[in-house]
């Protein structure tokens, strides 16, 4: 298969290493062209009917948070049309965090709890974030604590390296194949992307 050159939307830096983590694992003849990572949530739903538009000739893969509501709502809400053949848009419920726990074993392992600790189910989680700072909090590794947790008194909601750190487990022991078997969101998310991949391998 030719190769696959495809531009990633994101709202964060550890979005655009889930994002092209998937891409990566899913299928190795995706390429990167440019990842646009400029403003958040705001940003993306500013341009995604742009993005949109773009996707009639050149594959595009937009992936944000739920943060509330239900996906097809935030999608209707979003699109104002039909999404085009070569556009991905998906949803992390509720957000990116629950699909970096979904791995469950290598997560337990990196952020040194045991594994009953982290959840079965990170889709239910109402907060993931929160979730996944509460684990920290009791992680082994008092370094790892120092880089995730904001320190006492602070006004920032992580730690100054949270994604730095958590980007760099994705890049070297986050599967998706075994996270999405804890992730219906992210197995959706692998599923689209595959037949995005399909789709482009019979193209005419």
């Amino acid at each position: 298969m030719k190769e696959i050159y495809i531009t990633l939307a994101v709202e964060d830096y550890l979005s655009e290493a889930v994002a092209r983590k998937l891409l990566e694992q899913v299928n190795p003849n995706y390429r990167v062209s440019q990842c646009l990572c400029k403003g958040g949530h705001g940003y993306l739903q500013a341009k995604i009917n742009s993005f949109n538009q773009a996707a009639q000739f050149l594959p595009f893969f937009v992936l944000t948070d739920q943060d509330r509501g239900c996906p097809p709502g935030k999608k209707s809400q979003w699109l104002k049309q039909k999404a085009n053949r070569y556009f991905i848009f998906r949803i992390a419920v509720m957000e990116v965090e629950s699909w970096v726990m979904a791995h469950r074993e290598a997560f337990a392992e990196f952020i040194g709890v045991s594994l009953d600790r982290v959840p079965r189910k990170p889709d239910e989680l109402d907060d993931p974030k929160r979730f996944l700072l509460a684990l920290a909090v009791r992680s082994r590794f008092s370094r790892l604590r120092a880089d995730l947790v904001p320190a006492f008194g602070s006004t920032a909601t992580v730690g100054p390296d949270y994604n730095n750190r958590l980007s760099g487990f994705i890049r070297t022991h986050w599967n998706v194949f075994e996270a999405e078997k804890n992730s219906e969101s992210l197995r959706r998310a692998v599923v689209r992307i595959r037949e995005l991949a399909e789709l482009l391998h019979n193209k005419k």
